[in-house]
Order: structure tokens, then sequence, then C-alpha cells
């Protein structure tokens, strides 16, 4: 169903306010649109592209660094960190993450970017992998924005933190997994 012009920009503005890593791409399809009309409708809202929004939340928001591994060592580009308590980074798919065959994700790539996000969320100079319990939920395909978000859950019974991480493709879950991590100080 077509919207108005007025309308469309209304729920253009709600939807990136709500999803800001959103892709031009999923916007036209999800407004049946081309993606030449949505950047057009951000021009005219001022909404920047999506390269500027990302920078805009990480520079917004992210005000630590890590500790438990160098920054470069990350798989992802980290978006958002709060240590001990959450974090989101943002893998896109390239033919390097991919199997040439049939364009899908190998899933150690999306593994590594949940892993060295439990990893980087934790507010300590050693944060080691302990043990993990994960679930892959759909494939992923080239081209594809995986967002992966953390969020320490607390510790177990042995004093290790808990990490839960779950990992999105738009609103679609695509892995999830729970880390139990060990750090420095256990």
């Amino acid at each position: 169903m077509r919207r108005n012009k007025q309308k469309r920009q209304e729920e253009l503005k709600r939807t990136i306010e709500g999803s800001p890593f959103i892709t031009d791409e999923d916007l036209a399809k999800k407004f049946g649109v081309s993606i030449q009309t949505i950047r057009l409708d951000r021009m005219e809202l001022s909404i920047p592209e999506l390269r500027e929004r990302i920078k805009s939340v990480a520079t917004h928001e992210w005000n630590e660094t890590v500790k438990a591994l160098p920054i470069e060592e990350v798989i992802g580009e980290i978006v958002d960190l709060e240590l001990d308590g959450r974090a989101i980074s943002i893998l896109d798919i390239r033919p390097e993450h991919v199997f040439s065959r049939n364009n899908i994700a190998r899933g150690h790539h999306l593994f590594a970017q949940a892993n060295s996000l439990a990893v980087a969320v934790i507010d300590d100079e050693l944060a080691l992998t302990a043990r993990s319990d994960i679930r892959f939920t759909r494939q992923v395909k080239l081209g594809e924005r995986v967002v992966a978000k953390a969020a320490v859950q607390g510790e177990d019974e042995k004093g290790r933190t808990i990490v839960q991480v779950n990992s999105f493709v738009g609103t679609e879950e695509v892995f999830s997994g729970t880390f139990e991590m060990y750090r420095s100080n256990d």
C-alpha cells in the first residue's frame, strides 16, 4: 500500500529513530519505494546517511574504551559500549564472510562477532570465554548487516560474568548466545 509523501516521511522518521542502523535498501523495501526516494526523503528531513548515523551514535554514546582486547581485534564495529553493562556492534557481511557457492555467511563470523563483543563489554584487563551456549536461528546472506547486542546479566555461582548476546538482521534475530566469561580477578 503506497502512502502519501507526508505520511511516508513521518513513518520513515519514526522507523529510523527506532532502528538507526537500518539501511536505505531495507527502508525502500519496507515502504515499497525506490532507494532514491528514501534518500530524497532523508535529505528533506535532514536525516543523515547510515554511516553518519552510526558515527553519531558511537560518538554520542560510546565514551569508554575496550579494556580486555585491542579494539582492532573486535569483530565488527562497536557503536555503543557501557563497560560491564551493554554493547552493540555492527558487521556488514562481505564476500570474505560467505561460502562462495551460496553466499551464506559462515557461522564462525557470527560467533566471532558475538564472542568478541562479550569480551569487549567486560570491564577488566583480561576476559576469556569459559563456556558458551549458542544458537543460530536463520542463515545470514551476503550484503546483510548484523547488529549484535550484548548485555551483562550478572555473575554465576562460580563468580564468572554472564553475557547474553543477540544478533539481528533488521528486526529478525539470527543468532543468540550466552557467554560465561573468566575475568582476571576470578
